[in-house]
């Protein structure tokens, strides 16, 4: 007992000695020369906050606002920047590739424009990226399959083109990926469904093409997704029945495509789905009667196809009117 008590005395003793030191460490100069490039291509709305040269503060001066920095060694190191909704107007700022300890970078809600640098792939221990709602064009750079750690992956609402890269497939944590309305051609990548973690996949309102056939042919792909958003494309072909063996999907929407046939039976086993987009597309015959007593199903939406009379909906919902249109954008 009384060892412990020494050990703990020491430890105590130990980390008051040292606390000076880490409250007093240099911030790491590569991180301040890649954020002093930053401020100086910003915009006042950010620089005002971002007071003299040392984004994670000297002395009397606190943080810069939006950047996080832990202790790492004998420095300081920048590991989030969170700058967002402050309407940065620009190219995406490369020097942001420079900060190679980045965890977070959340840049979403302004107006960059331009191409994502390929540098992108030097942040390897990125583990969120939001990008979304910008004006970003160009290509999805295949480098972002090079940061291992990604979980969150948000490149929504923006102007990307090109084909979605198969490299995506290389992030073996990712958990989500948004891509939904961009201007995306090309068949979805099947490789994403060797993706083990990948909980949500929003490939949405792009001008994608193929069948769900061909995104599922990989054995046993797909173990972990629950949301499955493939609408407001120009996908064709039919609803395979072997899409019941994504067994965790809640949510698929199919709205607004070009697909065809029967709705197949095995559909409705799929334990826990509890919406399901079917409208405007071509789907015919009838919808199995399993559907309308499964126990989670609460929203199916059928409008819009060829279906034979009498079948109906689930859900409450609100069927488009032709005095609607004037909202559509």
């Amino acid at each position: 007992m009384a060892l412990r008590l020494r050990f703990a005395a020491f430890s105590l003793l130990l980390l008051f000695l040292l606390s000076p030191l880490l409250l007093h460490a240099k911030t790491l100069k590569r991180d301040m020369k890649a954020l002093n490039e930053i401020k100086a291509s910003l915009g006042w709305r950010v620089v005002y906050a971002w007071v003299g040269d040392d984004p994670c503060g000297d002395g009397d001066l606190p943080p810069w606002s939006g950047v996080t920095c832990s202790t790492q060694g004998d420095y300081r190191v920048v590991t989030e920047l969170e700058v967002y909704a402050v309407s940065i107007v620009g190219p995406f700022p490369t020097a942001v590739t420079n900060l190679l300890d980045l965890t977070r970078l959340d840049l979403h809600n302004n107006k960059l424009t331009g191409p994502i640098p390929p540098q992108i792939g030097r942040l390897k221990r990125l583990r969120i990226l939001n990008l979304r709602w910008n004006k970003l064009q160009d290509v999805i750079p295949p480098e972002i399959g090079e940061l291992k750690s990604l979980t969150h992956l948000y490149l929504s609402f923006n102007s990307f083109k090109g084909e979605i890269p198969k490299e995506l497939a290389n992030l073996p944590a990712l958990r989500y990926l948004y891509l939904q309305e961009n201007r995306l051609i090309g068949r979805i990548p099947p490789e994403l469904g060797t993706l083990q973690n990948l909980r949500h996949l929003d490939v949405g309102n792009n001008h994608l093409v193929g069948t769900i056939r061909e995104l599922i042919r990989i054995e046993g792909c797909f173990p972990a997704l629950r949301n499955l958003y493939l609408n407001n494309n120009y996908l064709t072909g039919g609803i395979p029945a072997q899409l019941a063996n994504l067994t965790n999907l809640e949510i698929l929407y199919l709205s607004c495509n070009k697909m065809s046939g029967i709705v197949p039976l095995a559909i409705s086993h799929i334990p826990r789905l509890t919406y399901l987009y079917l409208d405007h597309n071509q789907f015919s015959g009838r919808i199995p009667d399993a559907f309308y007593k499964h126990p989670f199903l609460k929203d199916m939406y059928i409008e819009g196809n060829a279906f034979k009379p009498g079948v109906k909906p689930i859900g409450i919902h609100k069927v488009l009117e032709l005095t609607d249109t004037e909202f559509l954008v």
